[in-house]
């Protein structure tokens, strides 16, 4: 028989054999404990590609763990965001959802196969692009009122441009114009690039173009910016006024980005990764650099997040029955 203090050091030694196995069950079962996948439902470039880009860089510093963004575009990203929502809802799969495929697309795709608001979780909105009410640098027009003016003047004569039909820009003209009580005709192209061309070519009259992508035009002076649809100024063009201050009261479209999850996501996993998110939203280095783009960030809750949804959906039904579009 082992004397006491042999015996000891013999449990000792068992001890340290198994310590490091009991330790580490929950570092493996922490989250995340693997890569985690960002969808994005577009190609590279656009607005939810940027946004999830960056969030995805910051997340993967605080978190030791990769983020990975991967891009699903089709069926104006029904594809991607469907992919999400039959994905497991382990918090490994998430999504970085936008106006259009998050809201619009349930009033004017008749098969989505997909309910946003049942099939995924809102974790937290990203940031908001305003969009910017523009026309040609060498117009006339100097002032939403002038632009006013002009379109009574001539009834069903002026044009404005949309990147497609159901696109915010396309709905948030609509409203403009109801709002205003002018009649203009609806000019869709096939995206932004060839929208803002004819405008530049004084093609067409009006256009409301995402920020970021008419800042340069607008600072050299071939592109007038107007007004901007966001319910604040935006940074990135301080003297443009907003369609509220313009009389419009409470006129608000944006482009925005946020992350969802699978719904059955866990809570544990949902609440950890919005106030992981809202530690970068509130940095001052993060929020400027995409400020200065003419990116709004403010951290939200998941509840905020939610309830602004609610409020998109109801804004957005009511803009495509009183222009009376069709679901496809």
């Amino acid at each position: 028989m082992l004397k006491p203090h042999l015996l000891l050091l013999e449990l000792l030694k068992i001890c340290l054999v198994f310590f490091p196995l009991f330790n580490s069950v929950p570092a493996q079962s922490a989250y995340p404990n693997k890569p985690v996948t960002l969808v994005v439902t577009y190609a590279p470039g656009g607005l939810g590609d940027m946004l999830a880009r960056q969030i995805a860089e910051q997340l993967t510093l605080k978190t030791k763990q990769n983020f990975v963004v991967e891009n699903k575009p089709g069926a104006t990203g029904a594809l991607g965001t469907r992919y999400v929502t039959k994905a497991k809802p382990d918090g490994y799969t998430l999504l970085l959802g936008q106006t259009g495929e998050i809201v619009i697309n349930t009033f004017v795709s008749k098969e989505l196969g997909y309910d946003s608001m049942r099939d995924l979780k809102p974790i937290a909105l990203i940031g908001e692009v305003p969009l910017t009410l523009v026309v040609a640098g060498n117009a006339s027009t100097n002032s939403v009122s002038d632009l006013i003016k002009k379109a009574k003047s001539n009834p069903d004569k002026l044009v404005y441009a949309s990147s497609g039909t159901a696109t915010p820009g396309h709905l948030s003209a609509a409203a403009f114009t109801q709002a205003a009580g002018i009649e203009m005709i609806h000019a869709p192209y096939k995206g932004a690039g060839p929208a803002t061309a004819d405008v530049l070519g004084g093609h067409v009259d009006m256009f409301f173009s995402s920020t970021p992508s008419i800042l340069q035009l607008v600072e050299s002076k071939k592109l007038k910016a107007l007004a901007v649809s966001s319910p604040k100024r935006t940074n990135a063009l301080p003297e443009v006024r907003t369609v509220s201050e313009e009389g419009f009261k409470d006129f608000s479209f944006t482009l925005w980005g946020g992350v969802f999850a699978p719904n059955g996501t866990p809570e544990e996993v949902l609440n950890y990764l919005n106030k992981e998110i809202n530690s970068i939203l509130e940095d001052p280095n993060f929020s400027k650099a995409l400020e200065k783009d003419g990116v709004l960030i403010k951290a939200n809750s998941r509840k905020e997040f939610n309830d602004f949804l609610k409020n998109e959906f109801t804004k957005y039904a009511k803009t495509v029955k009183s222009i009376d579009l069709k679901s496809e």
